[in-house]
C-alpha cells in the first residue's frame, strides 16, 4: 500500500457491514496512497541508459531514496488530515474512540467480547474490526451483542484513517457511545497511523515474553494504556512480571498498566473503570 511501511503496492481493503451484508472496496489510492502514479512518474523522467552503468547507479542511489521518503511523508500527512477529521467527528458526537493494538493472538477479540457482554448495559458499543482476511472475529463480536463493521485489508498490515471514516458511515454509532477499533495484529505499522482515536490501548500477553515493549518501542510509546493479558497462565509459565513492567515503563513512563485476564475476568474491573473515566473525559472535552 505504501513505501512507508512496506505494504504491497496496489493493495485493496474491503469494508463489510455484518448487519446488512453491504460491502465497499477501497482501492489503495483512495486511502491516500499515490504510490503507483508517483513512483512511475519519477522513473519516466529518468530513463535508464545501459550504455552508462555509472549513471544508472547514480540514479538508483540519488533519486529513488528521496522519492520514497517524500512519498512516505505524503502518505502519513494525508492520513493525519483524515484522522483529524475523524477526531473532530467523534468529539462533535461525544463519542469515545479507542484503538486496540497488539501482536496476533494477544487477546484483543476475547477482551472485546467480554467487555461488550459485561458493560453493554452501561455503554453503547460499536466495533470496527480489522484483519487482513475473513470475518471470523467480526462474527464473534456480533455474537457478543455489538454492531460491527469488518475491514479486510488484504495485504495491508494496518488500518488507516480513511478506512475508519468509511466504516463509521456504515456503523453510524450513537451519540455519546463508545467505538472500539480492533486494529490488525501487528506491533509495527499501526503505531505510525493515527485513526482519530482518543487513545491507543496496547495489549500484550504473558505468553509473548517480558521484553516486548523494548523490542517494539514505537507502539508502546504511542499507547496511553497497556493491558498485560492472560495473567491466568502465569502459574504455567516462566515470566517475570517485574521485568515486563520495567520494560514498559522504560519506554513510556506515563502509560497506565493493568494486569488482566480476558478469559477469567481477573482485573477487568480496572479496565472498565478506565473506560468510564475516558468516556467522561471525552464528554468534558466536547464542552471545553
Amino acid at each position: 500500500m505504501c513505501e512507508s511501511c512496506g505494504c504491497s503496492e496496489g493493495a485493496k481493503a474491503t469494508v463489510i457491514n455484518l448487519q446488512t451484508g453491504a460491502k465497499t472496496e477501497i482501492a489503495g489510492d483512495s486511502a491516500g496512497h499515490p504510490h503507483s502514479q508517483h513512483h512511475r512518474h519519477a522513473h519516466d523522467h529518468h530513463p535508464h541508459n545501459h550504455d552508462h552503468p555509472h549513471d544508472h547507479h547514480a540514479h538508483v542511489h540519488d533519486h529513488e531514496p528521496r522519492t520514497t521518503v517524500q512519498l512516505g511523508q505524503a502518505v502519513l500527512r494525508k492520513n493525519d488530515e483524515l484522522a483529524a477529521h475523524n477526531r473532530a467527528w467523534f468529539a462533535g458526537r461525544e463519542i469515545l474512540a479507542l484503538n486496540l493494538v497488539s501482536s496476533p493472538g494477544a487477546g484483543k477479540t476475547t477482551l472485546l467480547e467480554r467487555t461488550i457482554r459485561e458493560c453493554g448495559a452501561l455503554h453503547a458499543f460499536s466495533i470496527i474490526e480489522g484483519d487482513q482476511a475473513t470475518v471470523n472475529d467480526g462474527e464473534r463480536i456480533r455474537a457478543a451483542g455489538a454492531p460491527v463493521v469488518q475491514i479486510n485489508t488484504g495485504t495491508g498490515c494496518h488500518l488507516e484513517a480513511d478506512m475508519v471514516t468509511r466504516a463509521l458511515k456504515e456503523l453510524a454509532p450513537a451519540f455519546g457511545s463508545v467505538v472500539m477499533i480492533e486494529n490488525v495484529g501487528n506491533l509495527v505499522c499501526p503505531a505510525l497511523f493515527d485513526l482519530g482515536e482518543r487513545a491507543k490501548v496496547a495489549i500484550v500477553s504473558v505468553t509473548e515474553g517480558e521484553d516486548k515493549a523494548i523490542k517494539y518501542p514505537h507502539m508502546f510509546r504511542a499507547s496511553n494504556l497497556v493491558l498485560l493479558n492472560k495473567i491466568d497462565l502465569l502459574p504455567y509459565l516462566r515470566f517475570d512480571i517485574d521485568l515486563c513492567l520495567e520494560c514498559i515503563r522504560r519506554v513510556n513512563p506515563s502509560a497506565g498498566i493493568l494486569q488482566v485476564s480476558a478469559t477469567t475476568g481477573e482485573g477487568l474491573e480496572h479496565w472498565y473503570a478506565w473506560i468510564d473515566e475516558q468516556k467522561k473525559s471525552a464528554r468534558d472535552a466536547a464542552f471545553a
